[in-house]
């Protein structure tokens, strides 16, 4: 890569000879890199959930969150470089003010996220500026009910049912496929996701780690707020137990 890459790499608005911008390749390296993050869409809400690695025991528990809330009715989880993601929320969350000023009304999902997109593409076609080093994932309800995206460094966004991003992708991936989100409870998703971010979770290279979860539900008031915690602790107990089952059954074979 480093031979096709040469002279090439030094700039977002310049495209190799075979196509490809190494600036956003090197972000999603950035993310590839990060604690694993999630988004779960129910039949009557959103769950987003994230692995946040503990670089330090000085660290004190709830600070520097990855999960944060956008507006009254939407949740924001990210996954890669974290001053990034605190940048996006801002502008995030300018977005969805100034839509409630103009318009008197809540940002619909697809709205902040087209415009949110909009914002991290714009940091791919001028030179001064680096491409967001951080995918978004944004989930809440609105009127058409329950919503889920992920904004990717190149300012691509989907809508999804079930979402991940960051080191452990590509198995909580697989992991989500299994679920039946159309029939789903956020309830019942909490303790999935916590099941799947325990599940993914690399023990040998990342021991600490702070399980962060919110959703968006009747529960909450169709409002975002963080998981409660005896809500989360219960899922976080199930979420150990199965992974211990796991662990035995693979002993015993």
């Amino acid at each position: 890569m480093a031979s096709i890459g040469t002279g090439y790499d030094l700039s977002t608005t310049t495209f190799s000879p075979i196509g490809r911008l190494f600036q956003i390749e090197y972000a999603h390296k950035a993310i590839d890199s990060s604690g694993t993050a999630i988004g779960l869409r129910c039949s009557d809400g959103v769950v987003l959930a994230c692995e946040k690695i503990i670089t330090s025991k000085l660290l004190e528990p709830g600070t520097g969150r990855r999960v944060q809330g956008i507006a009254p009715h939407v949740g924001m989880v990210t996954s890669g470089w974290v001053p990034d993601s605190l940048a996006i929320a801002t502008k995030a969350r300018n977005e969805a003010q100034t839509y409630k000023e103009f318009y008197d009304d809540a940002i619909p999902l697809k709205t902040l996220n087209d415009r949110v997109s909009n914002v991290v593409q714009m940091h791919t076609i001028y030179g001064h500026i680096r491409p967001f080093g951080v995918a978004t994932i944004l989930g809440g309800i609105d009127r058409s009910g329950p919503q889920l995206y992920m904004v990717e460094p190149s300012g691509l966004s989907w809508g999804y049912f079930g979402c991940a991003a960051g080191k452990a992708a590509a198995a909580a991936r697989t992991q989500i496929e299994k679920l039946d989100l159309k029939n789903l409870k956020c309830k019942d998703a909490v303790v999935e996701a916590a099941k799947i971010i325990y599940a993914v979770h690399d023990e040998i290279k990342d021991k600490m780690f702070e399980l962060e979860m919110c959703w968006v539900c009747p529960e909450s008031g169709n409002k975002y707020q963080l998981v409660p915690k005896d809500i989360l602790s219960a899922a976080e107990k199930v979420a150990k137990e199965a992974e211990e089952e796991d662990s035995d059954s693979d002993v015993s074979m």
